[in-house]
């Protein structure tokens, strides 16, 4: 999942970046207002962790301005401003949870799981489409009861094909979804780990969908 980290403080940001890529999060990163906005208004998001204190535009300017985009993405917010007063002004504009720092990171990664479970309309912290199972939390995955080793970009490119069941991605989104801003990307990237994951599970796991791009398969037991 894609999340957009807005975080003025250069310590802490380069702390949460490290952590959220490691928990399997491709995350982008913005330390001012107006650039968070302009980032949410050219890309898609699948979570958004917001400061409030930030230079050019407070967050709750970010925050109204996000909603009047129309865009349902999830926001937590995560803030020093601890007085009642502000944590009901930031859920009532709009945010979705709302984390004082400072801040244990397993409670901040266990509230973001919480949210992506939401956004999919899950109860627990797993994918599971027929004999095939994914646990985001541990970037773990399973076929017919059995594991499979895959490598982070390939768990990460089939979790969000099994998360969309219904949708058809194209490169570009795809490529988006697994890569941060500034990363080189290979042309064949896409095609390459679709491949590796038709290898190490079923031919059929991942769809190709002929001039416009790809799909979970149909893997009802």
């Amino acid at each position: 999942m894609r999340i957009l980290l807005v975080e003025d403080d250069p310590l802490l940001a380069s702390g949460l970046l490290e952590a959220l890529r490691r928990a399997g999060y491709t995350v982008e990163h913005v330390a001012d207002g107006r650039a968070a906005v302009a980032a949410l208004a050219h890309n898609d998001f699948g979570l958004m962790v917001l400061d409030l204190g930030l230079p050019a535009l407070d967050g709750t300017e970010v925050l109204k301005s996000l909603r009047a985009m129309g865009k349902p993405l999830p926001v937590l917010i995560l803030s020093a401003r601890d007085a009642t007063r502000d944590r009901i002004l930031g859920l009532d504009l709009g945010a979705d949870d709302y984390l004082v720092k400072p801040f244990e990171l397993d409670e901040l990664l266990a509230r973001l799981r919480v949210l992506a479970r939401r956004r999919h309309g899950r109860q627990v912290n797993q994918v599971t489409l027929g004999e095939l199972t994914l646990i985001p939390e541990s970037l773990s995955a399973s076929w017919q009861g059995q594991p499979v080793q895959l490598q982070r970009l390939e768990f990460l490119l089939l979790l969000q094909l099994a998360e969309n069941p219904q949708r058809v991605f194209n490169r570009a989104q795809l490529e988006e979804s697994l890569y941060g801003w500034g990363e080189g990307v290979e042309s064949n990237s896409i095609d390459v780990h679709v491949h590796h994951l038709r290898k190490k599970i079923a031919a059929g796991v991942i769809k190709t969908i002929r001039g416009v791009g790809y799909r979970i398969g149909d893997l009802a037991s």
